[in-house]
């Protein structure tokens, strides 16, 4: 099995992530042993990149960054308006991964999470189809800045438009530097053979957060990690596994994530657990 680094995203303690906090949060996670910290771009400005950078590269670390889509930000079945300031603002979500380093933004950049609707077939194709265009010169500016847009499904609670990995596939089509996100929580949701669908995305997985199947500590519940991670390795992805689990304590992120009671015994517990489970399975990862 493939060593990958590890990561872990500052949604498992705050929201949204600040100057204030990021350096704090580096430094934490930097001595417990991960090799990347994940960035949330909730609004451009709410951290500085520059500044960010800086703060990584003093702890040693990585970085990857998330896009977000709250309502008002989306790129299909949307008017003209609202897809031009969602691509304004997926433009400054590049920069800042060029200037910390991340060669992935990823998220579900297609329609703001929650929002569903029924679609024919014919209404679906349409809707790809304008997603198509609508990604077009976002992926342009990033293939030019060196980042990749990796595009994520999301279970049908939270969207319609893209609930597999083979839909996202089929939306993005032959997209250049465009990919898929895996979110192992929405797979173990909406795929019928979790391995599977990611060998059926080889060479096309550009970014993969990883958790337990209750959105907790990576390890503590049902999934069958050997076999999600030989899966992995078999679509040809390299690059980080990143802790994606949220805080119950703040409200807005608990609501919007549906996080109703602690997932760990505490915040810390899911970073460090889930770092010590990840190592455990992949025997080679660096220590």
């Amino acid at each position: 099995m493939s060593r990958h680094p590890l990561g872990v995203n500052t949604w498992v303690w705050t929201s949204p992530l600040t100057d204030a906090t990021l350096g704090a949060l580096a430094a934490k996670v930097a001595g417990w042993g991960f090799d990347v910290l994940e960035l949330p771009v909730e609004n451009l400005g709410d951290w500085e990149p520059r500044r960010a950078a800086q703060v990584l590269a003093d702890h040693g670390l990585g970085a990857t960054v998330c896009l977000v889509m709250p309502a008002g930000r989306e790129l299909a079945a949307a008017d003209p308006a609202t897809i031009r300031s969602t691509q304004d603002y997926l433009f400054g979500v590049v920069d800042a991964a060029a200037t910390v380093g991340s060669p992935v933004i990823a998220g579900p950049a297609y329609a703001s999470v929650g929002r569903t609707w029924r679609m024919s077939p014919a209404e679906r194709a349409s809707a790809y189809a304008q997603l198509r265009d609508s990604l077009a010169p976002v992926v342009e500016y990033a293939g030019a800045a060196g980042v990749t847009v990796a595009v994520e499904p999301l279970n049908r609670y939270e969207t319609s438009l893209l609930n597999t990995i083979g839909q996202t596939l089929d939306a993005i089509g032959d997209l250049p530097h465009c990919g898929v996100a895996l979110d192992l929580y929405h797979q173990n949701i909406e795929e019928t053979d979790i391995p599977a669908a990611i060998r059926a995305a080889a060479g096309r997985v550009a970014h993969v957060q990883v958790c337990g199947n209750d959105r907790g500590t990576p390890g503590a519940g049902h999934l069958d990690w050997p076999a999600i991670l030989a899966a992995i390795d078999d679509a040809g992805y390299a690059g980080p596994l990143c802790i994606e689990s949220f805080t119950a304590e703040n409200a807005t992120i608990a609501t919007a994530a549906s996080i109703w009671r602690p997932l760990a015994v505490s915040q810390d517990a899911i970073a460090v657990d889930g770092l010590e489970f990840l190592r455990g399975v992949m025997p080679r990862t660096r220590r």
